[in-house]
Formats: structure tokens, C-alpha cells, sequence
């Protein structure tokens, strides 16, 4: 069953500028932040703006919260969950948007500075499923904090503001690479040989006695010249290497973009803009931007963590009216569109996919039944009747969406948060925008599937 293109939709160039005004918003965030901790800081700033008060003040000022009253809470500065209290009792359940904001990247180790050959090098672990052949020989950016013993928290960004230098992975010139090329794809560049160069510029000191490692001397002047540090700090800091560079506009027709993090940030963003959108609900709206989703939602910035759940608790007691029973009502009651990105139809690689339960570019937010791997494994598998209302509730708003799943049954697969929040007991279905090149250092989306999956999910909130 072929859905139609969504761009037809658009045709007058007034119709044509929402989707276009509404990607370009999207492009700025994606080309601004790179890390959870970037997004994170982004959508509290965002959200305060819009009359979003922190839970923790809530608490703190012992404020009993009412229908309409809008709140938010960051868990340890790396995800993020907000609340649009409905005019039901929170027993009702609430309805939920989940998205991660981590992306596979590279990592600094803790002890990450060293010099080779008058080389100053930084020592890298990769996060996330990565081809790690596509990450050498790119322009690459270091994000993240430092947290110093004196408990101060020193942010680091170079590589991204006009005029800074980038950082980057070489290769081995083809010239001797004929062992090399002879090897599979995941072993031609070894996680141990991602490491990132960062200078060749020797310091020059008189009363250096020992005169060794003036390269790494030389970066380390200049890291404490810039952000007062030293080399001991690098144990207690978060350093992401993430690609240099704005997302772009893709396509003579600039119909699509091309950036790093489009997983999972082009359902994050949509998702939190929705939250925006509507006012005075019945059920309790929630959005959940999360962490560690790459990994397994480990940890606790991660899904498995507790975070959410306490924090509905934390809600119900404000509202006046706690119980355990009325928590797990709540939770059980709730439905959720974990919002992951989907593998688009590639005609470069048509033979991983299925093509009447692919996902194309153009045709909107996408429905996965399921994720998982080869005989569904690890996923979580929507019911028939969810999936009926969300067709009832889509074509009602007249929103563009089409089903899909991860490519050919033996061919891999994946996993999303959707099986976290089941274990819950709520009704949950994957939804999101189809992507190109998915977990490579620059992504590709559609812009009307963004606009289609921000009418979406606006369209699930209201129901």
C-alpha cells in the first residue's frame, strides 16, 4: 500500500514556508547543539520562556499544582522531562513523547593527552554504533565540560565558532594502504586508532630542563590560558568529538538537511515544539528527552533510570493527591510514541530493504509496529487496537504517515526506548522521521517529514 508524497500537500508557496520556516528553526538547533548536555540546556531555556516552571521549585516552595500548570525537570544536565497538567486526574493517564538526545560519537578517555613523534594526540572511545572508517579524515569539533575539585564547571566548545581550528582522525595514505584495503570494513580503522590529533607546535622554554613533550606542554598551555585547566581535570571531565560544522540545507531544491545528530534530535525537537503547541489538555501531556539511548538507556540520565517515574510521583504529590496505587494507574493508563528515527529507502542500497514496509523520504512521519532484530527480538510490539486510534487520530488531523520496518528480517535491526515504558504497561508504538545514513558522522532527513511528524505529534497530544 503506497502512501502519497507529502510535499503535494504544499503547493502554494505560503503552504511551502511553513515547512521551510519550521526546518530552518530545526537546522539552527541541530547546528548549535551537539552534545545532551547542549540540547538539554537548550529546551529548559526554551521551555522557561514559555511559562514552564521547575518541578524542584514546585517542591521547594511546597506549590499544590493545578490543571493548565506547566513543569519541567533536568536530570543531571543530560535529559530533560516536561509536563502540561491535563484537566483529568492524572489516574487517567498521560500522553507521552519520548526521544533521546545522545548520538553516537567519540569520547575522550580520562587520561586522553599524550605526544607522539612531536604529535600532541587525544586518546578517544567510541559511543554508540559507529562505522568507524567514517570518521577519519573529517573536521571534528570537542564539546563538553570539565568539572574541577573545587566543584566549579568549566564548558568547552572548540571547533564550531567562526575562526576556531578543528581537531580530526587521520588515515593512511592509499599510497601504503595496500594491507589496509585488503581488511573488512570493521576492522580498517580500529577503535585504539581513533585518536583525535590536536597539535604539532612545540612550546620553546628557556629553564625547561627536560625538554620532552613540548607538544603536549604547548596544548596544555593554551587549554589553561583558555579555560584554566590542567592535565589532571581531564579525569573528571565529558569531552564529546563530534563533527565541525553547521548542518546544511541538502539538495538543489534544499528540500532536505544534511547534519550530525539527526538521531534522535529530528524527533527530540518536534517533540518538544509540540509540547509547545498545545494548550489547556484534558489528559497530562509529557515529553522525555532522555540520555544513553545509543548504549542501551543505561545509567541515570538513561531510560532504565527511575527518573521518570519518580518524577510523575513528584507530580502527584504536588497535585495533592499521592498514592502508589494512583502512580502505577497513571503509568499504566498512559500512551506513548517513542519518537526514534527510522531507516530511509536507499536506491543506493536496495537490496537491505523490504519495499513495501520501507520507510521512504517525502512521505511523512513514519509508524514501526516494532524494532528489534531478526525474529523481533528486544522489541516492543505495538497492539493492533493502538495502532488503529493512532491511524483515527492521523487521519482526523490529516497528518502524512506511513508504516515501516528496519530493513529485511535477517539483515540486523535495532532498538529504541519504546520497550522501557511498556514494561510500564502502557500502550507504546515507535514513531518517527525516516533518515539516510544513520549513525554516520552527517545524517540525512526530508524537511516535510519533520513538519509532518511536528503535526503528528501535536495531533497524538490533543487526542
Amino acid at each position: 500500500m503506497e502512501r502519497d508524497n507529502a510535499w503535494k500537500k504544499y503547493q502554494t508557496e505560503e503552504q511551502k514556508e511553513q515547512v521551510f520556516a519550521f526546518a530552518e528553526e530545526y537546522r539552527k538547533f541541530l547546528s548549535n547543539c551537539k552534545t545532551e548536555r547542549e540540547c538539554t540546556s537548550f529546551f529548559e531555556t526554551k521551555a522557561k520562556k514559555a511559562g514552564f516552571i521547575s518541578l524542584d521549585q514546585v517542591i521547594a516552595e511546597k506549590k499544590k499544582l493545578q490543571p493548565g500548570d506547566k513543569v519541567y525537570l533536568v536530570n543531571k544536565g543530560k535529559s530533560l522531562a516536561m509536563f502540561v497538567l491535563g484537566s483529568k486526574d492524572l489516574e487517567c493517564g498521560m500522553n507521552i513523547l519520548g526521544a533521546h538526545i545522545d548520538s553516537p560519537r567519540l569520547d575522550l578517555k580520562q587520561n586522553p593527552l599524550y605526544e607522539d613523534t612531536d604529535m600532541a594526540m587525544l586518546d578517544t572511545h567510541y559511543y554508540g554504533g559507529v562505522k568507524k572508517y567514517q570518521w577519519v579524515t573529517l573536521p571534528l569539533a570537542l564539546h563538553g565540560v570539565v568539572a574541577k575539585k573545587d566543584g566549579t564547571v568549566v564548558p568547552v566548545s572548540i571547533g564550531d565558532a567562526p575562526g576556531d581550528p578543528v581537531v580530526g582522525v587521520s588515515d593512511l595514505l592509499i599510497h601504503l594502504a595496500g594491507e589496509q584495503m585488503e581488511k573488512k570494513a570493521s576492522k580498517v580503522i580500529e577503535g585504539e586508532n581513533l585518536d583525535v590529533l590536536i597539535g604539532s607546535l612545540p612550546l620553546y622554554e628557556e629553564d625547561d630542563q627536560e625538554k620532552k613533550d613540548l607538544v603536549k606542554k604547548n596544548i596544555l598551555r593554551i587549554l589553561q590560558e583558555k579555560y584554566g585547566l590542567e592535565e589532571e581535570d581531564f579525569l573528571s571531565a565529558e569531552i564529546e568529538v563530534v563533527p565541525a560544522g553547521e548542518a546544511r540545507d541538502y539538495g538543489l531544491d534544499r528540500s532536505m538537511i544534511m547534519g550530525y545528530g539527526h538521531d534522535d534530535r529530528v524527533c527530540a525537537y518536534p517533540s518538544f515544539m509540540a509540547m509547545l503547541a498545545v494548550e489547556s489538555p484534558k489528559r497530562t501531556l509529557a515529553c522525555l528527552l532522555v540520555d544513553k539511548e545509543e548504549i542501551g538507556s543505561v545509567g541515570a540520565t538513561g531510560m532504565q533510570s527511575r527518573f521518570f517515574e519518580n518524577t510523575v510521583a513528584e507530580i502527584i504529590n504536588a497535585a495533592g493527591d499521592y498514592s502508589d496505587l494512583k502512580l502505577r494507574r497513571a503509568l499504566k493508563n498512559s500512551r506513548v510514541l517513542s519518537s526514534d528515527v527510522s531507516a530511509a529507502f536507499d536506491p543506493n542500497y536496495p537490496s537491505v530493504m523490504e519495499k513495501r514496509n520501507a520507510a521512504y523520504f517525502g512521505r511523512g512521519l513514519v509508524f514501526n509496529k516494532y524494532t528489534g532484530s531478526r525474529g523481533k527480538s528486544g522489541s516492543n510490539d505495538a497492539g493492533a487496537e493502538y495502532l488503529g486510534d493512532l491511524r483515527r487520530i492521523m487521519d482526523e488531523d490529516q497528518v502524512s504517515y506511513q508504516t515501516a520496518e528496519l530493513g529485511k528480517v535477517d539483515q540486523g535491526g535495532g532498538g529504541t526506548i519504546a520497550y522501557i515504558l511498556g514494561n510500564y504497561d502502557m500502550q507504546v508504538i515507535d514513531s518517527g522521521v525516516a533518515v539516510l545514513n544513520m549513525h554516520a558522522p552527517w545524517e540525512i532527513i526530508s524537511k516535510v517529514d519533520l513538519y509532518e511528524a511536528y503535526r503528528g505529534y501535536i495531533a497524538f497530544l490533543k487526542a
